[in-house]
């Protein structure tokens, strides 16, 4: 199993990015999907989950209003739009899969990690 995570880059604040998260594995349409962080220093946080329809999502507080997470099960492809960001957001981005078909806001919960995709927010 691959997740094979891309977009992140150096940005100003206040721009966005699209991170895209591609998987290899062929259940990817049961699974419940997530996107969490690790800012430097710092332990990984939740961002984003969205569960196996994309229906049903949720999101950090920290990120609500401004983050938008979707899937497209045909591409087996989940994505984090990234609007308004702040240099708070700075951090290694991480997708995440699980072998289930619901949303989770508990890394434990998942069963696969892709290598992460640098987010630098500039002030």
């Amino acid at each position: 199993v691959q997740l094979q995570a891309s977009g992140g880059g150096l940005v100003q604040a206040g721009g966005s990015l699209r991170l895209s998260c591609a998987a290899s594995i062929h259940t990817f349409s049961n699974d419940g999907m997530g996107w969490f962080r690790q800012a430097p220093g710092k332990g990984r946080e939740f961002v984003a989950t969205i569960n196996l329809s994309g229906r049903t999502t949720y999101y950090a507080d920290s990120v609500k209003g401004r983050f938008t997470i979707s899937r497209d099960n045909a591409k087996k492809t989940v994505y984090l739009q990234m609007n308004s960001l702040k240099p708070e957001d700075t951090a290694i981005y991480y997708c995440a899969e699980r072998r289930a078909p619901t949303a989770s806001q508990d890394g434990i919960q998942y069963d696969y990690w892709g290598q992460g995709t640098l987010v630098t927010v500039s002030s």
